[in-house]
C-alpha cells in the first residue's frame, strides 16, 4: 500500500470530505489532464483513474468527468467505475448518462482515448465485483452504510475496432 494511501481511506470516508471533495476533487483532476496533456490525473496518485466522456443524458452535450476506477486483472482495457458519489444521497450523474448511452461512452486511459462498451451489473455478478471493490477501496462501504440508495457499478470495456 502506497505511503499516505491508509490515512486517505480514513479522511474519505468522513462526511467533510463527502462535502468537499466533489466540488475540488474533480475540477483540481481536469485541470491537471488538460495541463499535461493526457499525462497525469492527480487523484490517480491514489487510486487509478480515468477521465470518462459521455453525452449528458437530457443535453446531449458531452460531460467529462474524472473518476477512480477499478482495472479489471488480466482483462485488457476493461474497468470497474463506482458510482459512490463519496457517499453522498442521489447517484453521480455520470452514471445516468452511462445508463442512457451505454455505447456513447470513451474513457481516456493513461493518455489515450479508447471508446467502450458500458454494462450496468446486477445480481450476482454485481455482488462479486462490490466484494472486490471493498477489498480495492474499503471506504466503499461507509459510503454504502450513510445513504439508502444501492451504489451503482459498471463495468467498461473497450468497443471491437478501438
Amino acid at each position: 500500500m502506497a505511503p499516505g494511501v491508509r490515512l486517505m481511506q480514513k479522511v474519505s470516508a468522513t462526511r467533510a470530505f463527502a462535502r468537499v471533495a466533489p466540488h475540488v476533487v474533480p475540477a483540481m483532476d481536469r485541470t491537471v489532464h488538460r495541463l499535461t496533456r493526457g499525462k497525469v490525473l492527480l487523484s490517480a496518485r491514489m487510486l487509478p483513474g480515468l477521465i470518462l466522456t459521455v453525452p449528458g443524458a437530457r443535453s446531449g452535450q458531452l460531460r467529462t468527468t474524472p473518476l477512480a476506477c477499478m482495472p479489471e486483472e488480466g482483462a485488457e482495457r476493461s474497468w470497474i467505475l463506482v458510482g459512490s458519489n463519496f457517499g453522498r444521497t442521489g447517484h453521480p450523474a455520470w452514471t445516468a448518462n452511462l445508463l442512457a448511452g451505454p455505447d456513447k461512452a470513451v474513457v481516456n486511459w493513461r493518455g489515450r482515448d479508447i471508446p467502450v462498451h458500458a454494462t450496468l451489473l446486477e445480481g450476482a455478478e454485481r455482488e462479486a465485483v462490490w466484494r472486490a471493490a471493498l477489498k480495492f477501496w474499503p471506504p466503499y462501504a461507509t459510503y454504502q452504510a450513510r445513504i439508502d440508495r444501492e451504489i451503482r457499478l459498471f463495468r467498461l470495456r473497450g468497443r471491437d475496432g478501438s
